[in-house]
């Protein structure tokens, strides 16, 4: 007589049978998983060659600035401008005027700046004028808002001003204030400013409070070179316009990492 096969032990060739289908189960989890990260690395690699840079952050962010920002941020009712004068004295600017957000026109765009931007997407312009401490000067800068890559907006920047030779931005002036004639005749020095981080042209044109015409605007650099006597290099108007151009591309960057910080909790 054989002995009795204890019912516990008689399921053991199925276990195996288990076992054999978990191992092939965990087998192509780990084929999947790897050809998985496999893809993803070389997503992360081809991001990362050279001629391929990650977006700088807060980059997609800055692009809905226009729309997404209340004015008083991206255009400060007062704003300090340590050094921004001639010598590095300090200067303080006051809004007096914003102007209602615009398409991307000869109305409120040099035309050559206008050209230029179009092929990448031209989205939005705001404006806003100050006038500085004294009130004796006046200056209308320029948010224009793009949807240039990374890449392209890259090459926009470094001498943006000097290849667009004379072309200066529109004057935004304001009935009942000290930019009440502020108009194209009385535009005196401009400069223009295209981050590598965002996707945004910071333009600024200034000039006399008084109204009183200029027959040729000079750029920044222009007004600013050593040994010039004129009254637009005398005033600073030249620091005027770069000095509030460079603090914009700095609020501009601030506000922009912070949305990026905000919508990644």
């Amino acid at each position: 007589m054989h002995p009795t096969i204890p019912t516990y032990l008689a399921p053991t060739p199925q276990r195996e049978r288990k076992a054999g289908r978990t191992v092939a189960v965990v087998a192509c989890a780990v084929l999947g998983v790897g050809l998985i990260g496999g893809a993803l690395a070389g997503t992360w690699l081809a991001a990362n060659e050279p001629g391929a840079p990650a977006e700088p952050v807060g980059y997609a962010e800055a692009e809905e600035l226009w729309h997404n920002a209340p004015v008083d941020t991206l255009f400060p009712r007062t704003l300090a401008g340590p050094g921004a004068g001639p010598g590095g004295s300090a200067r303080t600017w006051t809004r007096i005027v914003v102007a209602p957000d615009a398409p991307c026109s000869p109305a409120v765009l040099a035309r050559g700046l206008l050209a230029t931007l179009r092929p990448l997407g031209c989205e939005r312009v705001l404006r806003a004028t100050y006038t500085d401490a004294t009130a004796s000067g006046v200056i209308t800068v320029g948010l224009v808002f793009t949807r240039a890559e990374p890449a392209a907006q890259r090459t926009l920047g470094p001498g943006l001003t000097t290849r667009l030779g004379q072309d200066v931005p529109p004057a935004l002036s304001g009935p009942g204030t000290v930019a009440a004639r502020f108009g194209a005749p009385q535009r005196a020095s401009w400069w223009l400013n295209a981050p590598a981080d965002l996707p945004v042209v910071v333009t600024a044109v200034s000039g006399f409070a008084d109204g009183r015409p200029v027959a040729r605007p000079q750029s920044a650099a222009g007004a600013m070179a050593p040994g010039r006597t004129d009254a637009t290099a005398q005033s600073g108007l030249g620091h005027e316009a770069k000095g509030i151009t460079l603090r914009f591309e700095k609020l501009l960057r601030t506000t922009a990492t912070a949305a990026a910080k905000e919508n990644a909790r």
